[in-house]
Parts: C-alpha cells; sequence; structure tokens
C-alpha cells in the first residue's frame, strides 16, 4: 500500500511494504507476484516511460520527473521516488527493484547516465521498444484465445455427455458412482480429462510469446554508443546491465554479425543495430502469429486421444450399462 503526506509544503513519499530483501530472495519474491498483477504492470511501463521522456525533454530533472509521474498516479513512480528520497537509493537501482521489464528501463538509465546519452532521447527509444513488444504480445494473445477458448469449453464436453444422459431418464450417475466397473470408468474418465487440461494448457503457454522485449540488447548497445563509447567499451556495459540473463545467448551472436557487417562496409553500427532490434521485433511478430495459427490444428492432439475417450468413459459407457441394467436379455 502506498500513501502520500504532505510535510512543510512539500512532499513526502512512503511506500508501505516488508523489509526489503536482498539477493535471490528478492527475485525470488518479484518472481512470485500473481500473474494478473505482472501482466498490468507490464502494459502500464511504455506509457510511464514516454511520460517520462517527455518531461525530461522539456527540460525536467530526473528525480523531478518521477515525482510528476508519482503525482499523476503512478504506483510504480510512488515506490521509485520513496527508494530515491527515504532510502536514499540511486535512480536506477530503484527502477530496477521493481522487477519485470523496468529492469529493461533501469539498464537503459544507467548506460545512458554513464556514457552520458540525452536520456530523453534514449527513454522514447526503450518506449517504443516496449511498445513493440506490447503489440507483440496482444496479437499473439488475440490469435490463440480462440483455440484456447475451444479446447477449454471441448473439455466440458463428457460432463455434458453424463448430464445428459442423466437427462433422459438413464440412471448413468448411479452406474459410475456404486458400481465397481463404474468407478473404473469414472477413475478412468478424470484421469483423461486431467491430462488433456495439461496438455492442452503447455500447448498453449508454448505457443505464447517468450518473456523479455524482442531486440533490446541492440537496443542497449544504441544507447551506448550514442553517447560516444567504443564499441568494445558499450558492449562491457551492455553485458554488466544485462548481467541477469534478461536476454538469450543467440542475440549476441546477432550483435556480433551486425558489428562485422559495420565493420566490413563501413557503415556506422548504430543504424544497423537499430535495423536489427526492428526485424527482431517483426520475427517475434510472424513467430507468434505462426505459433498461434499451428496451435488450432496441435489441439487436436488431446481432444481426440484424451477428451472424446473420457466422453466415451465418462457419458456414453454409463448409459451403455444403465440400459444393460435394467433391459432383460432374451438369452439371459
Amino acid at each position: 500500500m502506498v500513501r502520500t503526506t504532505p510535510r512543510g509544503g512539500g512532499r513526502t513519499w512512503t511506500a508501505r511494504r516488508s523489509a526489503p530483501l536482498s539477493g535471490s530472495h528478492a527475485r525470488g519474491r518479484r518472481l512470485r507476484l500473481p500473474r494478473r498483477a505482472v501482466r498490468i504492470r507490464e502494459a502500464e511501463v511504455a506509457e510511464a516511460v514516454r511520460t517520462l521522456a517527455v518531461l525530461l525533454q522539456a527540460g525536467a530533472a530526473p528525480l523531478a520527473a518521477w515525482r510528476h509521474l508519482a503525482e499523476s498516479g503512478s504506483a510504480v513512480a510512488v515506490e521509485v521516488v520513496a527508494e530515491a528520497e527515504e532510502h536514499g537509493r540511486a535512480l536506477g537501482e530503484a527502477i530496477r527493484a521493481q522487477g519485470g521489464v523496468w529492469r529493461m528501463v533501469a539498464a537503459a538509465w544507467g548506460i545512458a547516465g554513464t556514457v552520458g546519452a540525452p536520456l530523453g532521447e534514449v527513454l522514447r527509444a526503450i518506449a517504443s521498444a516496449l511498445e513493440g513488444a506490447g503489440d507483440i504480445r496482444d496479437e499473439v494473445s488475440v490469435a490463440l484465445a480462440e483455440p484456447a477458448g475451444t479446447a477449454r469449453l471441448m473439455l466440458w464436453l463428457p460432463l455434458v455427455g453424463l448430464l445428459l444422459g442423466t437427462a433422459l431418464g438413464f440412471d448413468t450417475v448411479t452406474v459410475l458412482f456404486t458400481r465397481p466397473e463404474g468407478w473404473t470408468l469414472l477413475a478412468a474418465g478424470l484421469a483423461l480429462l486431467l491430462l488433456a487440461r495439461g496438455w492442452t494448457r503447455a500447448m498453449v503457454r508454448r505457443a505464447a510469446p517468450p518473456p523479455g522485449i524482442p531486440g533490446i540488447r541492440a537496443e542497449l548497445l544504441v544507447v551506448a554508443l550514442a553517447g560516444g563509447t567504443a564499441i568494445p567499451r558499450a558492449r562491457a556495459l551492455v553485458e554488466h546491465e544485462l548481467a541477469e540473463g534478461d536476454d538469450p545467448a543467440a542475440a549476441e551472436e546477432t550483435i556480433e554479425r551486425v558489428l562485422r557487417l559495420s565493420a566490413a562496409a563501413g557503415v556506422p553500427a548504430v543504424e544497423l543495430l537499430r535495423a536489427e532490434a526492428d526485424r527482431a521485433r517483426r520475427d517475434a511478430r510472424t513467430a507468434g502469429r505462426t505459433g498461434a495459427a499451428r496451435l488450432s490444428s496441435r489441439l487436436l492432439l488431446p481432444l481426440g486421444a484424451c477428451t472424446l475417450p473420457a466422453f466415451m468413459l465418462l457419458g456414453v459407457a454409463p448409459l451403455i450399462l444403465s440400459v444393460l441394467s435394467t433391459t432383460p436379455l432374451p438369452f439371459a
């Protein structure tokens, strides 16, 4: 919970929170945030960063810009200002402590401060990268919604079959819960439903875009080079800021290829790196759409292997047993 209290014409920012954790405990606590809270926070980062960029380019000091953002209602900004004013932490450290994609903002903030790059322009570029990543995630989520929703709906098919048999006057519930063969059908049907549910969730999860910001390493290297830093020093700064593994190792190979091309062609590396960041976002968008399209057909696997057999076990087989138990056989 966050509150603000006036003090002598100024404003004191107080973040009501538990004692700060350090090391892996702090990172572990952030990782256990509710998934919905993390999504909401990530969706708001780009807007907050762009607002900061506008304030900084208008001449506001960094801490003053964060204060203005906090007064506009940003809970993260209140946390950052409280960390900076009450606990004496540097702004970069306070930003990084917010976790999630705020660590990328902190990385850009730290690199810009080290090399002397214009912070407002840097934050505008990072805001654009964040917006691009958010657009990709939204597009893929929309594309995944239909097949995932259909798969979840089909999981109710066995229950519908069971209720339909009961509505037609067959004693299917009694067969399932009072007879040994019914217990076997019930156990097997429920096991198949659980397997289908887990299988479907895993497939949807694999089709979702990976966490992180596509092209962020190239964007951060552009920030470092914008201050006139030599390429080896710029790469060392980026490696230091991304020491916690925020970007896949494959991105470093791509950066190496771009820098070799720049040296061989005599072309400024900054523009090539920006083009590479744009390409990474386009590739991520294409991969997300392709994964969503493939998911529609792949979800037929758990449907055919688990959901439909569960329907037969829970909806059809008890109905047949009920009919057999109440119908005299001519050869009996």
